[in-house]
């Protein structure tokens, strides 16, 4: 068994560098989009202004893309470092979506985002408005791979446990592409990152109106984000709600855990909107519910149920079971490959041996393990409820307060008298934090909901990580958390020159360059030859 100490450490390392990286990917899939927006509209109408904008936006863009890259790098050698056995067991599945963004990233997004800045001087007006648009496709595609390998993790399907190699391996790509919390996490997350990018244009442009510097680019860019914001935080909202549904059709533990329901509740089931969670007692000891909510958000009707945590906990003791028959074969297969009766046994019972696993961390012979062990291994299962609870509480409460925000700017703008209202622009930039802390919970919430999970169902956090010495992933963390927040300080110091530099001085470094015309001499009048 691998020292608990360093497995925590390597979840601590990897949350980390995760949430560090995650600041900069949403605004970066925002941002490409509205700059998209403002130079359609300049080469629709030719006006410098938009081309401002462009220029201006896409300044910042490129800043915060740079960054994000840099920070994404360590997160994929980590697989190998902290969590070889992880990528052993699953490398065949969860490689090639990784592969795929990899080369998506650093060769089409970086090919795009070097013709956005360098083509201003050799590409037509239209050619160019091509380019920045497959740049923001491009931008959000690449984060389509990284989810398609994350929807995997939580639901894994389109793959199989194969005894021969001791490795799951791929049966079904098209499932893996089309997994439905894939697909779910995906809009989700990348309107999340379109919110973001609406509340980052709005509190500069605010900071500007607040100054009365730049103001025809600043109320431009205002108008624009507010409608973008509106339409973003109404599809977070819309989007999050599929990804409850999901997660009541693929996990069930975290949703029970997400709402503290520790009994299964009649159907429809209640929303817990204030509570506080015992996991001492498996009970909460306060709760306000609002009737029928949950049932409609998790099961979209009024009869169907949802399973709670000492239920769920009941079915991971059948499964565990489950998995010992599974492991049982698998050695008696590794011992004969040809003993039909273990390769029956096994194909019956190969989707519990996950759960059979999570008897390692009491015994190593599982197949003897006790019924206390059992008992033990099946509350496993059950991740700390109180974080989720609060977390998940806070991120919708960011949501909901972001489209009513949203909402006031846009009708300010269709009035065209927000920046008259120093309050409210005030108020855009105490909002600019709100759409980073709602999203860093939403992560939070993914990832620590599925514990104790690498695999959901497949393979258990801790048998998942490397073998590394406690000095050894100690010395990482430091340097990873060192390097990471001397990249942070940089970004924000670039950006900040940036917005102190302004427009004005951005644009002219990109103008076109023109020849000047020599004037031809005149020609001598008659007589004067």
């Amino acid at each position: 068994m691998i020292d608990s100490t360093v497995v925590e450490l390597s979840r601590l390392q990897f949350a980390l560098t995760a949430m560090y990286h995650f600041l900069f990917v949403p605004l970066t899939l925002g941002l490409s989009f509205m700059v998209a927006i403002m130079e359609s509209v300049y080469v629709m109408t030719r006006k410098q202004v938009w081309r401002q904008m462009t220029l201006f936006w896409g300044t910042l863009f490129g800043i915060n893309f740079a960054i994000g890259v840099a920070t994404g790098l360590v997160m994929e050698f980590q697989f190998g470092m902290n969590w070889s056995y992880y990528s052993h067991y699953v490398g065949d599945i969860f490689g090639a979506p990784l592969a795929i963004e990899g080369l998506m990233a650093f060769f089409l997004e970086a090919t795009l985002i070097g013709l956005f800045f360098f083509g201003w001087k050799r590409l037509s007006p239209v050619k160019h408005l091509a380019v920045t648009w497959f740049m923001a496709l491009g931008t959000n595609l690449s984060a389509v791979w990284i989810l398609i390998a994350n929807g995997w993790m939580q639901n894994p399907t389109g793959a199989v446990f194969n005894p021969e190699t001791m490795r799951m391996e791929v049966v079904d790509f098209a499932a893996v592409l089309l997994n439905p919390v894939a697909q779910a996490k995906f809009v989700h997350t990348v309107s999340a990152g379109y919110v973001t990018g609406a509340i980052f244009v709005m509190g500069i442009s605010a900071f500007y109106l607040l100054r009365n510097k730049h103001k025809d680019m600043a109320r431009r860019s205002f108008a624009v984000a507010a409608a973008f914001g509106l339409l973003s935080s109404l599809s977070v909202v819309v989007l999050g709600d599929e990804s409850g549904y999901a997660a009541s059709e693929h996990q069930k533990m975290k949703l029970a855990a997400i709402e503290a329901m520790w009994e299964t509740e009649r159907a429809p089931a209640d929303f817990t909107a204030f509570g506080i969670p015992n996991q001492a007692t498996q009970s909460n000891d306060f709760a306000i519910k609002i009737p029928y909510v949950m049932g409609l958000i998790a099961t979209r009707s009024l009869n169907q149920p949802i399973p709670g945590i000492l239920e769920l906990v009941e079915r991971a003791e059948h499964r565990i079971k489950g998995g010992q028959l599974a492991y049982g074969a698998l050695e008696r297969i590794r011992k004969d490959k040809n003993d039909v009766e273990a390769r029956e046994m096994f194909d019956r019972h190969w989707q519990d041996l996950g759960h059979g696993l999570l008897l390692k961390r009491y015994r190593d012979d599982i197949l003897n393990a006790t019924p206390e062990e059992i008992s033990k291994a099946a509350m496993d299962t059950v991740p700390r409820v109180a974080p989720l609870f609060w977390t998940f509480r806070i991120m919708a409460a960011l949501g909901f307060w972001l489209i009513a925000f949203f909402a006031l700017a846009f009708y300010f703008s269709c009035k065209n008298n927000f920046q008259d209202k120093r309050w409210f622009l005030k108020l855009a930039l105490w909002t600019m934090p709100a759409p980073w802390i709602a999203i860093e919970c939403g992560w939070f919430v993914a990832e620590y909901g599925r514990q104790p999970w690498a695999v959901d169902g497949v393979l258990p956090t801790f048998y998942a990580a490397s073998g590394l010495a406690l000095h050894e992933i100690l010395t990482t963390l430091a340097v990873f958390t060192i390097t990471y927040t001397i990249l942070l300080v940089i970004e924000v110091k670039l950006m900040l020159k940036a917005i102190r530099t302004g427009p004005d001085e951005i644009l002219p470094s990109l103008q076109p360059k023109r020849t000047p015309i020599t004037p031809i001499a005149a020609a001598p009048a008659p007589g004067q030859a």
